[in-house]
């Protein structure tokens, strides 16, 4: 009997990732030893993460090939479509050209299963029985859970409290894909238990949910934590989206001028541009124009300071070199979950800071008004992260007047987020 292969254009996912380290003639500085304040030694993220990812975090190797474990399980749902957003320029009167890369294909809904599939496969083959993490909006917690399903680990996630309240379709989705979940802060760790006794009401944020999630994974034998984004390993495996928009581009015989993504800790965004960036860096591609987006509400490339600080409340994690606002900065409890965080890869920093990034700020009401006016011509709903990039998008194509290229990265669909939509279509959302 004939061997049969997964029904999709398997040969036209990338077999290996870029990492644009190798490209870039200033690096990040080190990150730092929280307890010593010293440039950390690999060894000391042995009891968090798996030896392969720590290898990634620190290669500077230009290309990384992708395993077919990987590859195969990529499949199920890339390559992701490039779509000409062609309704949306009609009914706004638009000069530009709007193309939109659509990650809401993948099984859980975003951009998140590029970079859980491959941490879940790394710490599978290194012996790891359970994997904990945080999630915001529930994306990454929805993408772990389904990683760990493909390969046998269980998976805890520690979810914001607020979005846990907010959102519990994504609680019912993590569960339905056998993983465990939390609200945060939570009286199942020292940590959480410390802020729940100060505050009982606290709504919880990114930064005390990875405090939780990290001091679980070090005092379990068993298990490693893994992260959704921020870290450079992650915005590697992400490239998978930008890699893939080169090559459909080419196909189109278009270049893109100008490039956008919603950006909390910078792994959609440093996926999908990061790979043109490169090609810019290596003279191979004119300089395009890269836009990150953020809300009002957590501003941290736009407001925040250049500094080390610590990725979590509770002072565990390495230190970075990033735009923060605080590690114990405390953000509002807006809808887009996945966005209230108070640092940023400090890749996307320094390419902030070295001008090859630009940013922008924007409030809810003006994201979810640009989300209804994309779902209307598109008829895509997209989850409120990725709606700050739909309407730097329209904006930005009013600004310039012309007919350029703009391309953004839909990250996720909102079908979980329809309580979000519900307050704004009723006036409700501040």
């Amino acid at each position: 009997m004939a061997k049969f292969k997964r029904l999709t254009y398997i040969d036209e996912i990338p077999q290996k990732w870029y990492n644009i380290k190798a490209d870039l003639d200033e690096l990040p500085p080190p990150p730092l030893n929280p307890a010593t304040k010293k440039p950390l030694n690999p060894d000391d993220l042995k009891p968090i993460f798996p030896v392969s990812l720590i290898e990634q975090e620190a290669t500077l190797e230009r290309f990384i090939g992708i395993p077919d474990a990987v590859r195969n399980a990529y499949s199920i749902w890339r390559p992701s479509p490039l779509v000409y957003a062609a309704n949306l320029r009609e009914k706004l009167g638009l000069k530009a050209h709007i193309f939109y890369k659509y990650e809401g294909v993948s099984p859980t809904g975003s951009h998140k299963p590029n970079t859980a599939v491959a941490q879940a496969y790394y710490n599978k083959i290194e012996g790891v029985k359970k994997l904990t993490t945080e999630t915001g909006a529930g994306q990454w917690g929805s993408a772990l859970a389904f990683s760990g399903s493909l390969f046998d680990l269980h998976v805890k996630v520690f979810m914001v409290k607020v979005s846990y309240m907010q959102k519990p379709g994504r609680r019912i989705f993590i569960q339905s894909y056998g993983g465990e979940i939390v609200p945060s802060p939570s009286d199942q760790t020292p940590p959480g238990r410390k802020i729940l006794e100060e505050d009982p009401d606290n709504p919880g944020s990114l930064g005390i949910a990875i405090t939780e999630a990290v001091y679980e994974a070090v005092n379990d034998p068993e298990a490693k934590y893994s992260l959704g984004s921020v870290l450079d390993h992650v915005l590697m495996h992400q490239t998978v989206i930008g890699l893939e928009a080169i090559e459909q581009f080419k196909k189109l015989g278009v270049e893109p001028d100008i490039l956008i993504g919603c950006v909390g800790g910078g792994s959609n965004f440093g996926g999908f541009v990061f790979p043109f960036i490169g090609e810019y860096l290596r003279g191979e591609r004119k300089k395009v124009r890269a836009v990150a987006v953020e809300p009002t509400a957590c501003p941290t490339l736009t407001k925040g300071k250049y500094d080390y600080d610590y990725g979590d409340t509770g002072k565990l994690t390495p230190m970075l070199k990033m735009f923060t606002l605080g590690h114990d900065f405390m953000p509002p409890s807006i809808h887009a979950g996945g966005l209230r965080y108070h640092g940023m890869s400090p890749l996307v920093s320094l390419l902030h800071r070295k001008g090859l990034v630009e940013a922008r700020a924007y409030d809810q009401l003006e994201i979810f008004e640009a989300a209804i006016q994309f779902a209307r011509a598109e008829g895509i709903l997209p989850a409120p992260e990725s709606a700050h990039a739909v309407k730097a998008a329209i904006d930005i194509a009013k600004e310039v007047d012309d007919e350029v290229v703009i391309a953004f990265n839909l990250s996720g669909h909102g079908y979980f987020d329809l309580s979000a939509y519900d307050a704004y279509l009723k006036g409700e959302l501040k």
